[in-house]
């Protein structure tokens, strides 16, 4: 089953409303063809809600309301114009302890508020050196997500290699998006996230049950973003 290819931007702590140029650059660029999505901060999903790019957040608060200082609910995204959420990224699981059943909690909260959820796993270098890798993820995997698996996005990204420069090898990516879609099924798009750029985007979304990229420090300008869109529609039109 061949699925629609999602190249999702993940801005972290970075933007400004000067950086809403860049979305509309991707925006005018972009092939029909992909999925394309920019998830900034979050005093920027309003003001980039609307110039031609679909925008997520990079986490929400699974509670609709309540005593939550500092947090977001799904509802307050969606009213934002955001119609995608990351939950249970990396730099959150290790920076604010978030452990599996808080992620399985933000995806639910997600999907009920009409967001589509994109869930990240991924290993350690340690773990990924003890020969943990898989394992490890198809754990995270058993306790982060949803019953409730349509629509859903999930997004491997190496935690070794997020930021680094490093990456897996082909067969590496291959391994473990395999053993994900023996969990996940054919219908749930799996993202690649870790040192995705311009120069290795073809080979990696070339992988089989590669579905598209969750991009860092790439996404941050359309002239690394784009070669990485545009590559994922030479790839689909190449497997067409």
């Amino acid at each position: 089953m061949k699925l629609r290819k999602l190249i999702a931007g993940n801005w972290k702590m970075h933007g400004s409303l000067a950086a809403l140029a860049e979305i509309e650059t991707i925006a005018a660029g972009m092939p029909e063809t992909v999925d394309v999505a920019i998830c900034p901060p979050f005093t920027l999903i309003a003001p980039a809600a609307g110039k031609g790019v679909a925008i997520g957040a990079q986490d929400c608060h699974a509670a609709t309301t309540g005593a939550h200082t500092g947090c977001v609910s799904v509802a307050m995204l969606k009213e934002a114009g955001a119609t995608y959420c990351i939950v249970g990224h990396s730099e959150r699981r290790a920076d604010n302890f978030e452990t599996d059943a808080d992620v399985k909690a933000k995806a639910i909260a997600t999907q009920a508020g009409g967001l589509v959820a994109i869930v990240c796993v991924g290993e350690t270098l340690a773990q990924r050196d003890a020969g943990e890798a898989i394992a490890v993820v198809q754990g995270q995997l058993a306790g982060s997500l949803p019953d409730e698996r349509e629509g859903l996005v999930v997004a491997y990204e190496p935690v070794w290699a997020i930021g680094t420069g490093r990456t897996p090898t082909a067969g590496d990516v291959a391994d473990m998006h395999d053993a994900i879609r023996s969990i996940v099924g054919p219908a749930v798009r799996i993202l690649y996230g870790g040192s995705v750029k311009p120069s290795n985007a073809a080979e990696l979304l070339s992988v089989e049950n590669v579905d598209g990229a969750l991009v860092g420090g790439a996404s941050l300008t359309a002239a690394d973003f784009l070669p990485i869109v545009t590559a994922a529609a030479a790839v689909a039109r190449n497997a067409a």
